[in-house]
């Protein structure tokens, strides 16, 4: 779960902290939140749910045959062998 988050300040060890304006940290970064109990989240929180995209049309079309990766194994074998 990626997180972006606006107004921050950051501190590294052993350096003075940066006010940073907008900061994304990738979410196998993240390893837990720690947020006060004074928190209102219900006016916080974002709703994020994720949009269904629409099916595209297949009229005409013939399904492919195999799903697999690469282009098969060859001809196999020729003359018996």
């Amino acid at each position: 779960m990626n997180t972006h988050l606006k107004t921050v300040k950051l501190t590294l060890k052993g350096k003075n902290p940066v006010t940073l304006d907008h900061l994304s940290v990738r979410g196998n970064n993240i390893r837990y939140y720690i947020l006060p109990d004074s928190l209102n989240l219900e006016t916080l929180l974002v709703e994020d749910t994720p949009r269904i995209k629409p099916k595209k049309p297949t009229a005409g079309k013939t399904p492919a045959r195999g799903r697999g990766r690469g282009r098969g194994r060859g001809r196999g074998r020729v003359g018996g062998r």
